[in-house]
């Protein structure tokens, strides 16, 4: 015990140093005691090096060289247990998130995918271009408030920044939102996907992402 609380408390220190403690606490204490009864200071740094290699053997403790450090005593399994369950329950989350974060980037893909194949189309039955002013490039916001809402904008030199101020309620929508309430995710955000929409959602992402669309 002595070993150990002595490595303990420092840290990081070494065979000489903690054997030369010990047998200079020992033989201090020593000199209230009869001489008969003093510690043989050979048996003291032998105890001690015997001490560091069962420290060293439970992993409590490492030796590179000279150097001792230490490491830490180990946790009963109960605690250990705890500890393992509280491990999993994190990743198990984490895991939880990261399906949810590729559930929503296979969504924005196949719409997407179904918004270039309608434009593609269009233009098709069209046997044109869309006209220029009739584009609207990917990506946007659309900003939604009343008729009546006073709205004053600022815009930067450069165009880059965009100062709203609204003297009533408003609501932003990004182009992934606008392009589900159109159809364009076939239905998956909501639960409503058709057998056929469910056959081209899956026809839009690579074969390995398929389950993710059928939840299987």
């Amino acid at each position: 015990m002595k070993v150990c609380e002595k490595v303990q408390k420092k840290g990081t220190t070494s065979y000489n140093e903690v054997a030369d403690e010990l047998v200079a606490e020992f033989s201090t204490a020593d000199n209230h005691i009869s001489p008969n009864q003093a510690y043989d200071q050979k048996n003291i740094r032998r105890r001690v090096y015997d001490a560091l290699n069962v420290l060293m053997a439970m992993n409590i403790i490492s030796k590179e060289k000279k150097e001792i450090k230490w490491i830490g005593l180990p946790t009963n399994s109960a605690q250990e247990c705890q500890n393992l369950e509280v491990e999993r329950q994190r990743r198990l989350e984490r895991i939880k998130q990261k399906q949810s974060q590729l559930q929503e980037l296979i969504l924005q893909q196949i719409a997407f995918k179904n918004l270039v194949q309608r434009n593609r189309q269009a233009e098709q039955q069209a046997n044109r271009s869309p006209p220029a002013n009739s584009v609207i490039h990917l990506p946007f916001i659309i900003v939604n408030t009343s008729k009546k809402t006073v709205i004053d904008c600022s815009i930067s030199n450069d165009k880059f920044e965009y100062l709203f101020n609204f003297d009533n309620t408003f609501e932003i929508h990004d182009d992934i939102e606008v392009l589900k309430r159109m159809g364009m995710a076939c239905g998956l955000e909501s639960g409503s996907c058709s057998a056929e929409d469910l056959k081209t959602a899956r026809s839009l992402v690579p074969k390995a992402l398929e389950p993710y669309v059928t939840g299987k």
